[in-house]
Parts: structure tokens; C-alpha cells; sequence
């Protein structure tokens, strides 16, 4: 399952190391801000030398963000990770691959008020 999002750049966290079974791992997290009507903040993940993407962005770019979701257990308890595998940079400096911008697709209202109830009673 492959997904993305588009979004401001808002923070970019400190990067951690350790050492697992495999051997030596690196991962780094950074926000994003959705331009939606009501924004949310989301928090990803690169692992490895994808860490390497993030030394080139600013707060504030605008970035389109290809992730994976997965969840693993340890310990009867559940993990889970939004894991980053590509980074598009939208604004800011270098436009995609296509040379869009980001735009924000109009949002349908949730609910429409009018004067008359839609209730039959």
C-alpha cells in the first residue's frame, strides 16, 4: 500500500541511531502541515540514507510525500510507523517532476445550511 500527501514543511526533528540485530540504523522525523480546511499535522519517518532528502529543505517548502503505513508488536503492545520512501519538493526552489505547484483542491462543504429542514418532521 503506497500513499501520499502534500503539505508545508513545519518541522524537522534530530536524527537517532542505534544498533539492532541487522547492525548500525539511522532515522530521522519531520511534520508536514496539510493545506486542507481544517490542516492537520502529520510526523514521518526516513530510515537510512533517505535521511539524507531532508538536508536539502527549509520550513516552509512545500513537499509531496509517497509513505507507507505499517505496524508491528513488541511486547503485546502495537507500533505504528508512517514511513517516507520519496520526497517531491513543490515550492521553495526546485519545482516536481511535471513543474506543477501545490494547489489545494476545493474542498466539498461537510454539511450545506439552508432555511428549510431536510428532516420530514
Amino acid at each position: 500500500m503506497s500513499l501520499e500527501l502534500q503539505g508545508r514543511l513545519v518541522q524537522v526533528l534530530g536524527e537517532e541511531t542505534g544498533t539492532g540485530r541487522n547492525g548500525v540504523w539511522r532515522k530521522q522525523s519531520f511534520v508536514i502541515e496539510t493545506g486542507d480546511q481544517y490542516p492537520k499535522k502529520v510526523c514521518f519517518v526516513l530510515w537510512g540514507d533517505k535521511i539524507e532528502i531532508l538536508q536539502s529543505l527549509a520550513s516552509g517548502d512545500e513537499l509531496k510525500v509517497y509513505f507507507d503505513v505499517e505496524s508491528r508488536e513488541y511486547n503485546s503492545k502495537w507500533y505504528t510507523d508512517v514511513k517516507a520512501w520519496k520526497l517531491e519538493k513543490l515550492s521553495g526552489g526546485t519545482a516536481n517532476e511535471d513543474g506543477d505547484s501545490y494547489k489545494e483542491a476545493p474542498q466539498e462543504p461537510f454539511f450545506e445550511s439552508s432555511d428549510e429542514p431536510d428532516l420530514p418532521f
